[in-house]
C-alpha cells in the first residue's frame, strides 16, 4: 500500500516517508506508555502499520543515484546505518531504562532531578524514557525530512515545497547576515527575489505526466524470482539473527545423569549423544558475553562494508556477488549447532569459554556477516533494477518490503518450534539445519535472478518518442 501511495502524485514519496516516521513516533510513545501486553501489541502494531519507509527509501535511492555503477555504494548506506544502529541502540535502551531503579541519586525520590517524591511518571512507566528518546530521533528525522529532503517523484519535481524553500530561505539569510553583524541591505533586489520563493503564486513548469504501468503487468519472471530470491533472503537472515542469541544462551549439555542441568534441557530418558548428528545444548552465555558476541558482529559488519564489499562488488557485479554470497549462508548454518561440543575452559553446566570457542563463534560470524554485507545490498540493487516500468518502482520496493516483513515473521516463529522441539529430542541442529535448507533454495532462486534496467515494458507512446531521439 505505501509503496503504491508512494507513486501516486497525491502523496509522492516524501509524505509517505513523513507519515511513516510520525506514525512510528507515536506508536513509540504508546509502546513505551503501555501498562498491559495487549496495549504494547497494539501500539507495536500501529508504528508498523503506518511506517513503510524502507521500501520508499531505496525508492528514493535509486532515482538520486542513477547511473548503475554508482548502486553498491548507494545501497550500502542502509545496511551500514543499520550496522551502527544495532550497536548504539540496545546500549543507548539499557542506559535509559528504568532510570528511577538505575539512577536514584537524579530521578528517585530526593534526587536532584526527581524532587522529593522523585519523578511520578518515570517511576509508574519505567521503560518510557528510551521511548520517548527514540520518539524524539524519529521526530527530529522527520522535521529534517520536511525541511531538508527533495521529492524524487518525477511527477512532483516541478511542484512548490513551501517547507523546503522556506528552510533554504532561512539558511541563505542567516549565512548573509552572519560574516557581518552590522550588515545594512543596499537595496530590495536581492530581497524581493527571495521572498518570490515564499509566494504562493510562484509559476511552476508544468510537468508532463507519465504512463502509469497497471498493477496486474509487474509480474513479470523475473519480478516473481527477485522477489522469491528476496523473500528467502529476509528468511533465513532474520531467523538468524533471532535465534543466534538463544542458541547462545541456551544451556549445555551435561553428561552427568545427576546434574539439574540436564533435566533443563529436558531430555529423553536414557539420552546418549552420537555424533555428527544426535547433540544438544547450547554455549550458556550470560548477557555479558552475548554483548560481546553482538559487539563482533557489528565490528566485522562494519568493516567489510567498508573495506571489502565496494571493491569486490565492483569487479564482481552485483548478480555475481549474490550468487557467491548465497554459497556462505549454508555453510555458516551447517557448522552453528557444532559450536556446542567445542572443548571449552570450563566444564559444564559453566558457560562455555577460553579462546578456541571465541575463534569458532569469530569463524561463525565472519562467514555469515560476509554473507549478508554482500547480499543485502546485491538483492536491494536487483529488486530495484527489475522493476518493469519507473512508474511502478515504489509499488515494486513496497511489494519486497512486505514480502520481506512477512518472511522475517514467519521464519524466527517456525525456526523456534523446531529450535525447541530439537532440544527435546537431544538434537539441537534441527532448526539450524532446516534454516540451511532454506538458504540453500534461496542460492538455487539465485542462479534464475537477471539483473534488468528497470523498464522492460514500455507503454504507448514511450517507444514512438526513443526512437525520435534516436533519429
Amino acid at each position: 500500500m505505501w509503496g503504491r501511495l508512494a507513486d501516486s502524485e497525491m502523496f509522492g514519496r516524501k509524505r509517505v516517508i513523513l507519515i511513516g516516521l510520525l506514525g512510528t513516533c507515536i506508536g513509540s510513545l504508546g509502546f513505551g506508555f503501555s501498562k498491559s501486553f495487549a496495549t504494547a501489541m497494539f501500539w507495536r502494531a500501529v508504528g508498523g502499520m503506518l511506517n513503510g519507509n524502507m521500501g520508499v527509501m531505496r525508492t528514493m535511492i535509486s532515482e538520486i543515484v542513477k547511473e548503475k555503477k554508482y548502486q553498491s555504494r548507494a545501497f550500502l548506506l542502509l545496511p551500514m546505518t543499520f550496522n551502527i544502529g544495532v550497536i548504539i541502540g540496545p546500549l543507548l535502551g539499557g542506559l535509559l531504562a528504568d532510570p528511577v531503579g538505575s539512577y536514584p541519586h537524579l530521578f528517585g525520590p530526593g534526587g536532584s532531578l526527581g524532587g522529593k517524591e522523585g519523578v511520578r511518571w518515570l517511576m509508574a512507566f519505567p521503560y518510557a524514557l528510551p521511548n520517548v528518546v527514540n520518539a524524539a530521533f524519529l521526530f527530529g528525522s522527520a522535521m529534517g525530512v520536511t525541511f531538508g529532503l527533495e521529492e524524487t517523484l518525477e511527477a512532483l519535481r516541478g511542484k512548490p515545497d513551501y517547507p523546503l524553500r522556506f528552510s533554504r530561505w532561512v539558511l541563505r539569510t542567516v549565512l548573509r547576515r552572519r560574516p557581518a553583524q552590522e550588515y545594512i541591505p543596499l537595496g530590495g533586489t536581492d530581497n524581493a527575489s527571495d521572498d518570490l520563493e515564499l509566494r504562493a503564486g510562484a509559476k511552476v513548469e508544468k510537468v508532463q505526466v507519465r504512463n502509469t504501468l497497471p498493477l496486474r503487468r509487474i509480474w513479470t519472471r523475473n519480478v516473481l524470482l527477485t522477489l522469491l530470491s528476496h523473500g528467502l533472503l529476509a528468511m533465513h537472515v532474520g531467523t538468524f539473527n533471532n535465534l543466534w542469541f538463544v542458541f547462545l544462551s541456551t544451556p549445555r549439555y551435561n553428561a552427568d545423569s545427576s546434574s539439574s542441568q540436564k533435566s533443563t534441557l529436558q531430555l529423553p530418558t536414557n539420552y546418549r549423544p552420537h555424533l555428527p548428528f544426535t547433540f544438544t545444548g547450547g554455549l550458556a552465555l550470560p548477557p555479558r558475553s552475548i554483548g560481546t558476541a553482538l559487539a563482533i558482529m557489528g565490528f566485522i559488519g562494519i568493516t567489510m562494508q567498508l573495506l571489502l564489499y565496494p571493491r569486490v562488488s565492483f569487479r564482481l557485479g552485483t548478480t555475481t556477488s549474490l550468487r557467491y554470497s548465497f554459497m556462505l549462508f549454508p555453510i555458516a548454518y551447517f557448522i552453528v549447532p557444532f559450536l556446542a561440543v567445542i572443548p571449552s575452559t570450563l566444564a559444564a553446566p559453566g558457560q562455555a569459554s577460553g579462546a578456541l570457542v571465541w575463534l569458532c563463534i569469530t569463524l561463525v560470524l565472519l562467514v555469515q556477516v560476509t554473507a549478508r554485507t554482500f547480499a543485502l545490498p546485491s538483492t536491494t540493487i536487483l529488486v530495484n533494477n527489475c522493476c518493469p516500468h519507473p512508474s511502478v518502482l515504489g509499488t515494486i520496493h513496497g511489494i519486497a518490503q512486505s514480502v520481506s516483513s512477512a518472511t522475517r515473521t514467519v521464519g524466527p516463529v517456525l525456526a523456534g518450534y523446531i529450535y525447541g522441539i530439537g532440544l527435546n529430542k537431544g538434537i539441537v541442529a534441527m532448526a539450524w539445519w532446516g534454516m540451511c535448507i532454506i538458504a540453500i533454495m534461496g542460492a538455487i532462486a539465485g542462479q534464475w535472478v537477471k539483473e534488468g534496467d528497470g523498464h522492460e515494458i514500455w507503454l504507448e507512446g514511450e517507444e514512438k518518442r526513443s526512437e525520435d531521439d534516436a533519429g
